[in-house]
């Protein structure tokens, strides 16, 4: 009996630190979506310790890291994730993201050897579940830019959006948005991007790639409209407001309508309803180039701050990517 009872209350006790331990990797995810990226960190420290073994810990590691532009310790976190859980399909996504980034940063040879391996894992991704939407856009993503050396091309990138079709319809208009703007057939793009907006159950996030569309092709009024009519979209759609951050970068791109891009990112940063695809504290970053632009010095200052408070380690003057 008293085997018995030791038996039951090491397993309550197991049982209580994997508790524990996913409820610290819900806030440390949280976090993440907030774009609070020292406090992720923070949270996660204890589960990278020493003789680490929570794949989902170094995943998210990997992803915090990513967002902070450290590209090679995002890389180590995730090779970490990918080896403690080889058969997790985001695991691959998530490392095939971060060589893509630092593909897009390398010497010519490292970069060919980089996209090769950027594919592999999109494809093992995708091998391990076929419907994880993000995988084949960003598999789709990766066909549409990459030339055929390194495995990409239109064709493949046309094979991966009817496959998203499956999945996601509006995602996958979008790609065939992107495809035929390649191939110059813009009509047929235009016509693609519009089609994703009816598709779609968030169509203001689909509304901006229309207005990101406008932008490359230099069609400013177009553009505004497509901004103006994603934003009143995201007004009814909380898992839109990564919407107004996509609106208001190219607004801002264009150099057009820059008080309205910073009501946009004003309203983006006050939403409970951020995402790690649009960081907080590069909104602030954002925020504040705007608003020097527009002779505010005193809100640059404080939404420069905001970000810091966010992410100590971020380099302000070297936030482009996003």
């Amino acid at each position: 009996m008293k085997i018995l009872t030791a038996a039951l209350l090491l397993a309550a006790a197991m049982g209580a630190c994997a508790q524990a331990q996913g409820d610290v990797l819900a806030q440390a995810n949280a976090a993440l979506a907030a774009g609070e990226a020292d406090k992720a960190l923070t949270l996660l420290e204890p589960a990278l310790g020493p003789n680490p073994s929570d794949a989902q810990a170094h995943n998210l590691a990997c992803r915090v890291r990513l967002i902070l532009d450290q590209f090679d310790a995002a890389h180590r976190e995730c090779e970490e994730a990918v080896k403690l859980d080889p058969d997790n399909s985001n695991n691959h996504l998530w490392l095939g993201r971060v060589l893509g980034e630092k593909a897009d940063r390398a010497s010519f040879m490292s970069a060919y050897a980089l996209a090769k391996r950027v594919k592999a894992e999109f494809e093992e991704a995708i091998r391990l579940d076929p419907r994880n939407a993000d995988a084949l856009a960003s598999m789709g993503e990766f066909d549409t830019d990459a030339p055929g050396v390194v495995g990409g091309g239109l064709d493949k990138a046309e094979a991966v959006a009817k496959q998203l079709e499956k999945v996601d319809a509006a995602r996958a208009w979008e790609l065939n948005g992107h495809i035929a703007e390649e191939r110059k057939d813009y009509d047929a793009a235009e016509h693609a991007f519009k089609t994703a907006i009816q598709a779609g159950t968030h169509p203001a996030n689909e509304w901006m790639a229309l207005a990101s569309f406008y932008r490359r092709r230099e069609r400013w009024s177009e553009m505004v409209a497509a901004v103006r009519s994603g934003m009143n979209a995201a007004q009814h759609d909380h898992q839109a407001a990564v919407a107004l951050y996509n609106g208001a970068s190219s607004l801002e791109r264009a150099n057009r309508e820059l008080p309205l891009a910073v009501k946009m990112l004003q309203e983006y940063v006050a939403s409970p309803d951020k995402t790690e695809e649009a960081p907080a504290f590069v909104a602030y970053n954002r925020l504040a180039r705007l608003e020097d632009q527009l002779g505010d010095k005193e809100a640059a200052d404080r939404d420069r701050a905001a970000a810091l408070a966010l992410a100590h380690d971020y380099k302000l003057q070297e936030a482009k990517r996003h």
